[in-house]
C-alpha cells in the first residue's frame, strides 16, 4: 500500500483535493476531523502565556499507517508531530497557494471556519512563513492549488501512481 501525506497551510485546498480523491474511489483521511488530533498546551515561553496547539493523535495514525487495507492512502493535514511519521509516508506533497488566493478561500469557505477571523487569518498567514518553508523541505511534490482541482488531483495521482520514482 502507497501512504501520502498531503499537507499545507490552511486554505490551500487539502480538504477539496482529498474529497475529490475520495469521489475517484481512493482511500482518504482528513485528520482535521475525526478525532485524529487532539489539543494540547504548549509552555510558554518568553513570558508568555502557555498556548494551545492540535496535534496528530500519534497512536492512531500509527495504527491507521500501519493498516494495508487499500493500494493507496492519502492522509490530509498538518500538524508539529506530522514530522515523526515522515519515513511511513511514500510520497510528502506540499500544497501551496498565493496569498490573496487563500486569504479568499479561508473568507468563503463553509466546511470550517477556522482563518475567517482576522488573529485567525494573521496566524495562518504568519506559518505561510514559518512553517511552510520546512513543509517544503520534506515535500518531494509541491502544487501551486491556484489551478483547477482537476489539475492538481492529476498532479498528484501522476506521481503516487507512477510506477518508477
Amino acid at each position: 500500500m502507497k501512504r501520502v501525506l498531503l499537507t499545507g497551510m490552511s486554505g490551500t485546498g487539502k480538504s477539496s483535493v482529498l474529497a475529490e480523491l475520495r469521489a475517484r474511489g481512493f482511500k482518504t483521511v482528513d485528520t482535521d476531523y475525526g478525532g485524529w488530533t487532539e489539543q494540547v498546551e504548549v509552555p510558554a515561553n518568553a513570558g508568555n502565556a502557555p498556548a494551545m496547539e492540535w496535534l496528530w493523535r500519534e497512536d492512531l495514525v500509527a495504527r491507521l499507517l500501519s493498516t494495508d487495507d487499500a493500494d493507496v492512502l492519502f492522509v490530509s493535514g498538518t500538524a508539529r508531530n506530522q514530522t515523526k511519521f515522515y519515513p511511513r509516508f511514500d510520497h510528502i506533497v506540499l500544497l501551496t497557494a498565493p496569498v490573496p488566493v487563500m486569504t479568499e478561500r479561508l473568507a468563503s469557505r463553509t466546511n470550517n471556519p477556522y482563518g475567517k477571523e482576522p488573529d485567525e487569518l494573521a496566524e495562518v498567514l504568519g506559518f505561510k512563513q514559518t512553517v511552510e518553508p520546512a513543509l517544503r523541505r520534506a515535500a518531494d511534490l509541491e502544487i501551486d492549488t491556484s489551478i483547477p482541482l482537476d489539475e492538481v488531483v492529476e498532479k498528484i495521482l501522476d506521481r503516487v501512481l507512477r510506477l518508477t520514482p
